[in-house]
């Protein structure tokens, strides 16, 4: 898991040198015929990468983007009413039936179908009109992270040029160079903290709660820590009467809008004598965790979680565990 975390810098060097050819053809296609509606469909971490792809949509380019359960299509056999529509697809394997039978079928209904898949020639591929492999390499671990990371990067690039946005392009073009850094950013009071939890709540907001909710879920894989995610927004509205003195919370607090909140929240929880570790940028004096900055507001979530998987990995190994072989889980999930 830390070498490949450790390696997702070269799948973004390799998406800036591959991908912008499909991609140019891709976005051309979707401002000739400019959909109302986007939908996402994914599992997993590819869901909360997909969260992240549809923040950007909606604040870059104004257009609602909806999660679509895949039940709806697959089981209920629901009338969608998708002809002009856009849907895409994420995916590491690109194996999931119920996944590949989405998409063919939203594909039949009128849909433009668009996949990013790690995995070469998979049946998700297949299934769609434009797909655009993601270059992580072999994924060994089971817990996914370059795979991850490139599927934000792929995704945000993809924004950048449906929106035809140079300085997000100019941006990404240093991400690489960003990953480097985020990667050697001390996050080791993180595992001092959380060497003998049980249990924490992950914070985000806005294009950061992806991260909260992928944080959440490796967590849960390599260090068998019960953690979810909320939104700072939700916290409030029920979670809130979980936390008591020396709860832990990890919250990321990135550049943007949403960072005065996240902040205030911090404080908050502080005085309520929740243990909290704060990320985000050096100018903030009273954060815990730095998180790197992008070039481009729009890809500090993306250097965000580099920092975390490789506090993750060796939090993982800190508590007597294997990252790379959570238990009970396996690399390639079928549902139907």
């Amino acid at each position: 898991m830390l070498e490949e975390a450790l390696s997702s810098f070269e799948a973004v060097q390799a998406q800036l040198q591959q991908l912008d050819g499909s991609m140019i053809e891709i976005a051309g296609r979707l401002r000739r015929q400019p959909p109302q509606v986007a939908m996402t469909v994914a599992r997993g971490s590819s869901d909360h990468a997909a969260s992240y792809f549809a923040y950007l949509t909606m604040q870059q380019l104004g257009i609602p983007v909806a999660s679509l359960p895949m039940s709806v299509v697959t089981m209920q056999q629901a009338p969608l009413k998708v002809s002009g529509q856009v849907a895409f697809a994420f995916s590491q394997s690109g194996q999931s039936p119920d996944l590949v039978n989405s998409l063919r079928l939203l594909r039949k209904r009128g849909a433009l179908s668009v996949s990013m898949v790690n995995a070469s020639d998979s049946p998700l591929e297949a299934a769609c009109e434009f797909s655009l492999p993601l270059l992580a390499g072999t994924e060994s671990s089971v817990a996914a992270t370059k795979s991850f990371i490139a599927t934000l990067s792929a995704s945000a690039r993809l924004i950048a040029h449906w929106k035809e946005d140079s300085e997000l392009l100019e941006a990404h073009n240093a991400l690489p160079e960003g990953l480097r850094d985020a990667a050697q950013q001390d996050w080791s009071p993180a595992i001092d903290a959380l060497r003998d939890c049980e249990r924490l709540m992950v914070i985000g907001r806005g294009a950061g709660f992806a991260i909260a909710q992928e944080a959440a879920l490796k967590f849960k894989e390599t260090s068998a820590i019960q953690a979810e995610a909320f939104s700072s927004a939700e916290v409030r509205h029920g979670p809130m009467a979980l936390i008591d003195a020396n709860y832990p919370l990890l919250v990321f607090a990135p550049r943007g809008a949403e960072q005065a909140g996240l902040l205030s929240l911090a404080a908050e929880m502080r005085q309520r004598g929740a243990r909290v570790l704060l990320a985000a940028p050096d100018d903030v004096l009273e954060r815990d965790l730095t998180l790197s900055r992008a070039e481009h507001p729009a890809l500090d979530p993306i250097l965000a979680i580099q920092s975390f998987y490789v506090m993750a990995a060796n939090l993982a190994v800190a508590r007597g565990m294997d990252p790379d072989q959570p238990r009970h889980l396996s690399k390639v999930t079928r549902t139907h």
